[in-house]
């Protein structure tokens, strides 16, 4: 390691205001050691403005040994959003300017982001030149660094190759790759990521395709939508993501095993939670209620500090060796909205994998800074971390803000103060770190030595440069490594020769034996250019099966279903049959028997003790085609008396699913342990239509079966509702009350008779220009939020004021009330709950005036 702070001189330059004499040891860095975990700060300015970087920094807490210096700050880097280092050690920054340009806190679609290169030209460890390599770009989202000084850029809807050809770094060439890389909406869900993986596959987030890179092209190769900000990798070349509300899933099994599969109900092992939500905790060091839904009371401490995560995105598994071992191939995420870099503590049992905070209490990194807006973090090319600090008042998209944080961000003047941005890098005490790397300029064979680099940042670097020249002169300097001391080495060896198109089965045959379960679990996926025309590679793989690893067993579940259509059968089946209690398994071996779950489920269903969750997903995926034949086949098999009852209750469950799926309704839920984030009210479901499937007859013994009180019975009735046929009753038109809801119903009318009839009548008729009409009132019988939110803040309208009688009420009264007068005087809308009357009452306490119809009628949330 060299040390470059002593070969570089000192000078003076002007960094946002901020004098800064340089030199590795004048940097400008956070406190270490400072008490930790840090109190919570609670005399928070009623405005707020931004802070020079000096000051950001003082607001930084980390554990002991640890701080962040400022490697970069305004004017240098602005608005940033995105970030990478290329080959050579230069970061290359996506800038979003148009982002909540104004007090409305409106996107602008103009043409005015960016894409930048900012490098260290003196090597002082703070970057000093600036290069926009592409302007005018319109809300980018992703983006890629290739070799020779060319891009990826996700423009939406574009996706770009751009270039730049006489080395100035500023781009000349661009070539459309796809034109449907999202759309020009709400900017927080679009397409992102542009993520190299391991397995050269170019993963995007929160899209249906991604990109693969061969003969010297780029092009889309179909997905699934999965995650929302970031993607990362550990060193097996998993790919991990995340969604605002949970801080870390993994991919076990490729997206494109399941693309395979239209007619899957699941798709376990895709998108794997690996957190439970209920058991993880962050520790914000200042009040954190700027959220969207802040005003849930009960989410926050007494300090006002945030539980769960307000927006959590950018994991990042860090593969460095810089800092301390015990957090290397451990995962990080930030938290913009609560101004905190979280760790979490990942284990491995077995090719099972789990997460749960790395610390009982307290963060890696918060701010008092309530514009310090971390948004992404990356590994760099010295070994260490660095994080991405858009430094903005805004973090939420302002399209999708409730009504209650654009009340906050107004109250505080969140919406001023744009155009900086800073980068940071980690650093603990002692640390030693790479140097600068020129992959530009290193040989092939370089290339090559650099896959055995300690960082994994060097490793897919290179990787990804061989690749992309496809030099075969370094073949054999490959096939060696395949077999090097180092399990990370031979990953990348082989994965690099499989990029280059000049992998040979042999070194796969071999890598199927290999002492790491990263390495045969890697040979399984190489092993299916294969599979269908070399028996001795063929043989290897089923070897496999009873590997003990459940990374392998997994893959080999997806694998198998590459081999010829006419063998997979029974493999497939025997996969299930040994691996049926673990549904990650089942749905791996179910995406590669597309169009034939029937005949498996045939088969499966004779087994003495079948797997009955692979019943109930073989049953969902039959039902799913909706073919007509095929669902008379499941409800034979589930009106079969010789068969048990819990495998007729799998059948009736996954026919069940696969028909609300294929008609148009959902399963689950997606909210949130405790309702501590998300949009979803606790206790609330709203349900879905689901198109009825039509049957030509009766099914009289799936009738029979469910008059009566058991599971079985509960099984068929939850099925025969999806079901239509000649002579089929109708269901009431208004769906009866529940035993609660009559309850809450008889309340209501005698809480109305008491407080409203003397206005709006005994048959909510109304009186003019005293109380309004309720029978058939749109006010009444659309949304109830905007019927308790009269009932609390009372309405201007044609009849004068409605008053807020509803402000005092207890929630349970009001929800009576509600209850009563949508379901009477002809109305037929639905029942409240006293949840959605709360929710509703937090959501707008901020609120003092009446209501107007045009209020009413804006969509609020």
């Amino acid at each position: 390691m060299r040390l470059r702070a002593a070969l570089v001189g000192i000078a003076l330059v002007a960094v946002a205001g901020l004098v800064i004499v340089l030199g590795r040891s004048r940097i400008p860095s956070s406190e270490a050691n400072r008490p930790w975990p840090a109190p919570v700060a609670t005399d928070e300015p009623e405005l707020s403005v931004p802070l020079s970087p000096k000051d950001a920094l003082a607001t930084f807490t980390m554990p002991p040994g640890y701080r962040v210096e400022l490697v970069a700050a305004e004017p240098l880097v602005k608005d940033p959003i995105l970030f990478e280092f290329d080959g050579d050690g230069r970061l290359w920054v996506v800038e979003m300017p148009g982002f909540s340009i104004n007090d409305q806190m409106e996107n602008s679609f103009e043409p005015i982001n960016q894409l930048v290169v900012i490098e260290d030209t003196n090597d002082d460890g703070m970057f000093d030149k600036r290069t926009v390599f592409m302007d005018k770009l319109v809300m980018p989202r992703a983006f890629k660094t290739l070799d020779k000084n060319c891009a990826l850029v996700g423009e939406p809807p574009n996706l770009w190759k751009a270039c730049d050809t006489n080395g100035d770094l500023v781009s000349d060439t661009k070539e459309l790759i796809a034109d449907t890389f999202a759309t020009q909406g709400v900017v927080e869900h679009g397409a992102n990521g542009l993520y190299w993986g391991m397995d050269n596959t170019i993963y995007v987030s929160e899209h249906n395709w991604d990109v693969e890179y061969a003969d010297g092209k780029f092009r889309t190769t179909p997905s699934l939508r999965r995650g929302q900000w970031g993607i990362t990798q550990d060193n097996g070349g998993r790919i991990y993501r995340n969604v605002n509300t949970d801080p870390l899933f993994v991919d076990y099994v490729a997206p494109k095993y399941f693309v395979r599969n239209p007619n899957l109900v699941r798709s376990n092992g895709l998108y794997e939670s690996l957190v439970k939500q209920e058991d993880t905790y962050i520790w914000p060091i200042h009040p954190t209620q700027g959220i969207n839904r802040g005003y849930r009371a009960d989410i926050f401490r007494e300090d006002k500090t945030s539980t769960y995560y307000g927006g959590v995105s950018s994991p990042l598994i860090y593969r460095g060796q810089s800092l301390p071992e015990d957090v290397q191939n451990q995962p990080f995420v930030v938290d913009g909205p609560t101004n905190i870099v979280h760790l979490l503590r990942m284990t491995n049992d077995n090719g099972k994998l789990s997460a749960e905070d790395y610390y009982k209490k307290g963060e890696f990194l918060a701010s008092t800074d309530i514009r310090f807006r971390p948004v992404a973090l990356t590994g760099g090319w010295d070994g260490t971390i660095y994080i991405l600090d858009m430094y903005r008042g805004i973090s939420q998209d302002g399209p999708i803000q409730t009504d209650y944080l654009r009340d906050y961000n107004a109250k505080r003047g969140l919406a001023k103060g744009l155009n900086y941005g800073r980068i940071y890098r980690v650093v603990y005490d002692g640390m030693k770190v790479d140097d600068k790397p020129s992959m530009s300029k290193d040989t092939p064979a370089q290339l090559v030595a650099h896959l055995s680099h300690n960082n994994g940042w060097w490793r897919d670097t290179a990787q990804q440069l061989l690749v992309q020249r496809n030099d075969k002169s370094v073949v054999p300097a490959l096939e060696k490594l395949a077999a090097a001391p180092d399990a990370r080495s031979r990953l990348h060896a082989l994965w690099t020769l499989d990029g280059m198109k000049v992998l040979r089965p042999e070194l796969v045959l071999k890598a199927l034996k290999d002492e790491s379960a990263d390495v045969r679990t890697a040979a399984l996926r190489l092993s299916e250019h294969w599979l269908a025309s070399d028996n001795t590679l063929q043989a290897a793989v089923l070897e496999t099966l009873n590997d003990s690893n459940w990374f392998v067993r997994r893959q080999l579940a997806a694998t198998l279903g590459e081999l010829p259509e006419a063998t997979r059968m029974t493999p497939l089946l025997q996969v299930i049959k040994t691996y049926g209690d673990d549904s990650i398994t089942v749905d791996a071996a179910l995406s590669g028997l597309r169009d034939r779950e029937s005949e498996a489920l045939a088969l499966l269903v004779k087994d003495p003790a079948p797997s009955l969750d692979a019943l109930t997903v073989l049953a969902g995926a039959t039902s799913m085609g909706r073919d007509h034949a095929k669902v008379e086949a499941l409800l034979g098999v589930a009106s079969d008396a010789q068969l048990s009852t819990t495998v007729r209750i799998a059948v009736l469950e996954g026919l069940t699913q696969g028909l609300k799926l294929s008609g148009g309704g959902r399963l689950g839920g997606g909210g949130v342990a405790g309702g501590r984030a998300g949009a979803a009210v606790p206790g609330v479901v709203r349900q879905r239509a689901v198109k009825g499937f039509a049957i030509d007859a009766a099914p009289r013994v799936l009738i029979a079966l469910s008059k009566g009180n058991d599971e079985l019975s509960g099984a068929a009735k939850a099925t025969l509702d999806l079901m239509d046929w000649p002579g089929k009753p109708r269901p009431p038109a208004v769906a009866p009350l529940t035993p609660d809801e009559q309850k809450r119903f008889a309340e209501g009318k005698l809480a109305y008779e008491k407080v409203c009839a003397a206005c709006h009548l005994a048959d909510g008729a109304g009186i003019e220009r005293v109380g309004a009409r309720l029978a058939g009132s749109k006010w009444t019988n659309e949304e109830a939020e905007a019927a308790i939110l009269i009932l609390i803040n009372g309405k201007e309208g044609p009849v004068g004021l409605m008053p807020p009688l509803g402000a005092a009420m207890p929630n349970e009264e009001l929800a009576a009330v509600l209850t009563y007068v949508r379901r009477s005087f002809g109305n037929t809308s639905s029942p409240v709950l006293p949840a959605e009357v709360n929710e509703t009452r937090q959501a707008y306490s901020h609120r003092t005036t009446p209501w107007t119809e045009a209020e009413l009628a804006l969509p609020r949330r």
